[in-house]
């Protein structure tokens, strides 16, 4: 007798189902959200026939947590279902809309039971792959923070202090600049900013970190800052100031948060042994490739074919046909964070490989919008990064990109 299990996540508490073959409900127990009730739910499934060599496949409305890591320990399989899937299949077993945590589980198993080739489990990525995923995302998402806290000071700098966006936001880097961050800090004002002296923006550059043209640097910017504004009046400079000064520590802290985790992440990075493969490819650096690995990960059973993973990126076309109407478009469902990703490495490839660059503009050429024809390029350097971590290979420009066959009057001509 098979034995499927579904447990409805909750933020205190689980409540687990047990369910045989035949959908009959054999266990129910509800565990807490600790070392205890995960040991409860290990011996409750060992009761019912886990073993290593028939372990219980499980299905929860998560892919993340701990309990999740606990349940994956051995060769025990682990589906992430989807949340609207799940309210579906709850559909089936009433007209009523009732919902009820227990309940909740029960359809979990369900699912398993009856339709467990139609969903995927959880890929059993490598333990470095794991580590590379958390950084990566951190790091993504210390950069998102970073440039929206950016954005908020550049918005309150419209509003009272032209003249820091004037000495600044022409510079690479801009606000996020170090030696930005530091001038604005001494000086959250422009009526501050006019009083600083030479010595007082040296030392503001030196803080910064700055080691070359410093003299220079500061005499620009105190000419910038001395040049006549348009000013609110004292009380309300001053009010703005103590909002741009806090906006600066948050800022600072986002900057360094950024710069630590990347170093964390190409640390990781680095000791993967798919990274040589990775860092192959045009248009890849460490950071890049590193969001990649983590999306993509080292499971090599978890796409069957490139398809599934051009599928999962997103940028395979999707056709939805019903009668005698047929639409091809974009994929709407799709891992964003790979899609994000993809994006940047596709516009990147551009200028490192003549191949990836011709294949845009043919694709432009093809009546392609930008979108569109770097979604193209991107589901083709897709289907070559699946192939090479499949055998082990790097990416050769020659065999990746062949030249498209001319045609009879062209050739002729």
């Amino acid at each position: 007798m098979k034995i499927f299990c579904g447990i409805d996540w909750a933020e205190s508490h689980h409540d687990v189902a047990l369910v045989d073959d035949t959908g009959e409900l054999v266990a129910k127990r509800r565990i807490t959200d600790d070392a205890a009730g995960y040991r409860l739910l290990l011996d409750l499934l060992a009761e019912h026939g886990d073993s290593p060599e028939t372990p219980i496949p499980v299905a929860i409305e998560t892919s993340h947590g701990l309990l999740v890591a606990v349940l994956r320990t051995g060769l025990r399989q682990v589906f992430a279902i989807n949340p609207l899937a799940a309210a579906r299949y709850r559909d089936r077993h009433g007209v009523s809309r009732k919902k009820s945590d227990p309940g909740d589980a029960l359809v979990l198993a369900n699912i398993l039971r009856t339709d467990l080739p139609m969903h995927r489990p959880l890929p059993a990525d490598s333990d470095q792959a794991q580590a590379v995923t958390v950084l990566a995302r951190a790091q993504q998402d210390a950069v998102w923070n970073r440039q929206q806290l950016g954005n908020q000071i550049r918005s309150l700098l419209r509003e009272y202090y032209p003249a820091a966006m004037e000495a600044f936001q022409s510079k690479a880097g801009g606000l996020a600049r170090p030696d930005a961050r530091a001038v604005l800090a001494a000086a959250p004002t422009p009526a501050r900013a006019a009083k600083l002296s030479l010595a007082q923006l040296r030392a503001a550059l030196k803080r910064a970190g700055r080691t070359r043209g410093i003299d220079a640097e500061a005499e620009r910017l105190r000419d910038v800052f001395r040049a006549e504004h348009a000013r609110h009046p004292e009380a309300v400079e001053d009010a703005f100031g103590h909002q741009l000064a806090a906006l600066l520590k948050q800022f600072d802290a986002a900057c360094q948060a950024g710069d630590d985790l990347a170093e964390a992440v190409e640390a990781a990075f680095r000791e993967h042994p798919d990274a040589e493969i990775y860092l192959s490819f045009p248009g890849l650096g460490v950071q890049l490739a590193a969001r990649v690995l983590a999306e993509v990960g080292d499971d090599r059973t978890r796409f069957a074919d490139a398809r599934g993973l051009k599928a999962y990126a997103g940028s395979a076309p999707i056709t939805r046909a019903s009668g005698k109407k047929s639409y091809v478009g974009r994929r709407m469902v799709k891992n964003n964070r790979l899609m994000h990703a993809g994006f940047l490495w596709a516009f990147s490839s551009l200028q490192a490989s003549p191949g990836a660059d011709a294949h845009y503009r043919r694709r432009r050429e093809h009546g392609d919008w930008h979108a569109g024809a770097q979604r193209n390029l991107l589901n083709r350097l897709l289907g070559q990064l699946f192939h090479c971590l499949q055998n082990r290979k790097l990416f050769d420009e020659r065999h990746a990109f062949t030249a498209p066959v001319a045609s009879p009057t062209r050739a002729a001509a």
